[in-house]
């Protein structure tokens, strides 16, 4: 049954305008499961909506399952659940909070709706395979952000999708926060707003080293490097969808103000392949079980640190340290880690290999990608082009190649993203 915003405007498709005015701003605020954790806190959250509705502002709202909720349902599953069945059990708690937290906007005198997979009006749809029809989510995300413009707040089911045949999918680890990312991105929102249990993104983990403090300002590729490395903030996921086009906002759940505070995600990660214009050579220093001996690194580098050297970057295996140095630099480099190969018994040798190049690949996507380095890899390897060595990062390979074979290598792999 299709949702009444009170007051008789009806869910949109006739003549509801969905352009913002003045200093209004269409939002999308995810709250995550800590954040609706007690009936405190979803009164809390729905406080903090309505506020911004009545001071003009469009807002959709995505929530995830009550603190616990999907741990608990997921620990009573005694038996051998098909997907389908998962799917469903597990979308409970987020079913619960968006029912939760829209009867609190409407004690509030908020019109509001919620959206949930099985409704005509859901927006995100998959494919069979579990991938986002972009097309079909564009078209239903319009449609919602047509409502907001009449004045009601859509509360949404965060990390839950639904295939073309009406089955309940899931988007993942994280899926909350890239459903309100996304729909972010195919609302045409000026900001999505996360609302979470950190102060935003800070220094450091406080509950682990003294005097950490919030960032204001971050970029999509700093954030989705330290998510992947363990900081628990937004999604690598939901990043993905992040452009130029709107603000990106962590805020704490104690905050009373949405539209204020917290850390600014800026920027868009952006899929590309980069030559480095400078020829490199690779110093490799020989040991026994160097990987064993703490301070061996610190003080390799630290010598070329100090003879103002800059290592380009490093790999090391359990007998090696290989840095990538200018070419320039090479043969200082070599003599001032020989230094180091005399003084220390766990060294045994150091040698230099001139005219390499770098090519970096950077894809938003090779998180979530099976076998990524290899289909980085192969190209290279059916044009007969020798690879050094490759470095990976979260986000990105770095893939060494001799110098003259730098613009065949950039060619290919410009192919393959």
């Amino acid at each position: 049954m299709k949702a009444v915003i009170r007051g008789g405007d009806k869910w949109p498709g006739n003549e509801s305008d969905s352009h913002k005015s003045g200093d209004s701003m269409r939002v999308v605020a995810k709250f995550g499961g800590t954040s609706v954790g007690d009936g405190d806190r979803v009164g809390r959250a729905a406080d903090s909506i309505a506020k911004a509705v009545e001071n003009g502002h469009e807002v959709a709202v995505v929530v995830s399952a009550m603190g616990g909720t999907t741990d608990k349902l997921l620990s009573e599953m005694k038996f051998d659940a098909s997907e389908q069945d998962r799917a469903e059990i597990v979308s409970m708690g987020e079913r619960t909070s968006v029912r939760m937290l829209k009867g609190a906007l409407e004690a509030r005198g908020i019109d509001s709706v919620f959206l949930e997979p099985g409704r005509d009006d859901w927006p995100i749809i998959t494919d069979e395979y579990g991938e986002v029809d972009v097309d079909e989510t564009k078209s239903r995300a319009a449609k919602i952000a047509e409502a907001m413009a009449n004045g009601t707040v859509p509360v949404i089911t965060g990390f839950l999708a639904q295939d073309h045949d009406g089955s309940i999918t899931t988007l993942g680890r994280g899926g909350s926060d890239t459903t309100a990312v996304m729909l972010g991105n195919y609302m045409d929102a000026d900001e999505v707003v996360i609302v979470t249990d950190v102060e935003g993104v800070m220094t450091g983990d406080p509950n682990v080293v003294e005097g950490a403090r919030n960032v204001s300002q971050i970029t999509v590729d700093e954030l989705r490097n330290l998510s992947f490395r363990g900081a628990e903030v937004v999604a690598p996921s939901a990043l993905t969808y992040k452009t130029e086009n709107f603000e990106v906002r962590v805020v704490h759940h104690q905050h009373a103000d949405l539209m204020t505070g917290g850390t600014n995600i800026e920027g868009e990660f952006d899929s590309l392949v980069d030559l480095q214009e400078r020829r490199l050579a690779c110093v490799t220093i020989a040991g026994r079980s160097i990987r064993n001996r703490p301070g061996i690194l610190a003080g390799l580098s630290g010598a070329l640190a100090d003879a103002d050297i800059n290592i380009e970057t490093n790999s090391s295996g359990l007998d090696s340290i290989t840095f990538y140095v200018d070419s320039g630099d090479a043969k200082e480099a070599e003599t001032l880690l020989h230094e180091r190969v005399i003084d220390e018994d766990a060294l045994s040798s150091v040698t230099i290999d001139d005219g390499i190049a770098v090519v970096r690949v950077t894809s938003g996507d090779f998180h979530s990608q099976i076998g990524a380095v290899n289909d980085v890899l192969t190209p290279l390897a059916e044009e007969h082009i020798f690879v050094h060595d490759v470095v990976t990062s979260a986000t990105s390979l770095s893939v060494f190649v001799d110098w003259d074979k730098r613009k065949e290598a950039l060619e290919i792999l410009q192919g393959v993203v």
